[in-house]
């Protein structure tokens, strides 16, 4: 059986990155050998890797970049299970390295981009950090041609809201405008429009119900659910909204004075739509103390 020195710990834990008790066991078990502990390490990484990502992962950073021509932009969201590892310099070099592929492959989502050599990294970091990483989504918006339009981003300071936005006309700071407004008001749609059938037919639903309770005529109740209808479609229509900067105007507003439209948008949150499991303190400590 050799001999593992402190240098040869070290040396493992600079290689990989594991901690201490890791890298010795590693260094054991195969007998002072260090290719073959790496080696070994990397299986294992592998293995903890998949317990780990069933574990949920609502934190994270959104990242943006654009091309320099502006008629190209991609956003990605990556996640980790605590804000502590989001700000983590390694979490930070992945998200950066995931946004990089996302560039340049325009056309793979993310889990082409995971199964194209980005998963090897995420596991090797999800050994090195014990939290599951993930990336999530991808998205993209671009003109062909980049004399039909302007494609610009916005990402606010915290890293956890980032707007793509493309529009025709108009210049890169009204489309930075125009994007971080969509981050701080989050609209559902550009028209009014274009609200989907299904959700006007459940305002109105809730509409119906809250009016009739009043007991007023009938003629009345169809006036007041015809009138909510109106406010719901304007404050969710990014056209008809007042505009952050400038609330005495709305947005559609300060399009028609730059001669300019919007062609499309994409919102990322961090972490919007995944289900946290909420755990009582004291039951997780109760539960490591059991286990």
């Amino acid at each position: 059986m050799a001999t593992i020195t402190a240098s040869m710990v070290k040396e493992l834990r600079e290689r990989t990155g594991l901690g201490m008790m890791d890298c010795k066991k590693a260094l054991s078990a195969a007998d002072g050998d260090m290719q073959k502990a790496i080696d070994d390490l990397r299986k294992a990484s592998g293995l903890k890797a998949e317990k780990r990502s069933s574990r949920v992962a609502a934190e994270g950073i959104v990242l943006t970049k654009i091309a320099e021509d502006g008629n190209y932009g991609v956003v990605v969201e990556v996640n980790s299970e605590t804000d502590f590892v989001a700000r983590d310099e390694n979490f930070l070099n992945f998200a950066q390295q995931a946004l990089g592929l996302a560039f340049v492959n325009s056309d793979a989502d993310a889990e082409s981009l995971l199964d194209n050599g980005l998963e090897e990294t995420r596991q090797a970091l999800v050994q090195k950090i014990g939290e599951n990483i993930n990336l999530r989504r991808v998205a993209r918006l671009n003109f062909e041609d980049a004399n039909k339009g302007i494609v610009e981003s916005y990402v606010h300071s915290n890293n956890r809201i980032a707007v793509l936005i493309a529009l025709r006309g108009g210049d890169e700071a009204l489309a930075r405008d125009i994007a971080m407004h969509v981050a701080a008001i989050n609209p559902m749609v550009i028209r009014a429009e274009d609200v989907p059938e299904e959700v006007l037919a459940k305002e109105s639903e809730i509409y119906s119900a809250q009016a009739r309770e009043s007991g007023k005529p009938e003629e009345i109740i169809e006036k007041m659910i015809s009138g909510r209808l109106r406010k719901f479609v304007a404050e969710v229509s990014l056209m008809e909204q007042p505009f952050v900067k400038d609330p005495d105007s709305k947005v559609v507003d300060l399009l028609s004075e730059a001669g300019a439209d919007i062609v499309n948008f994409v919102r990322f949150e961090v972490g919007e739509g995944i289900e946290k499991e909420e755990v009582d303190f004291a039951d997780e400590v109760a539960a490591q103390v059991n286990g």
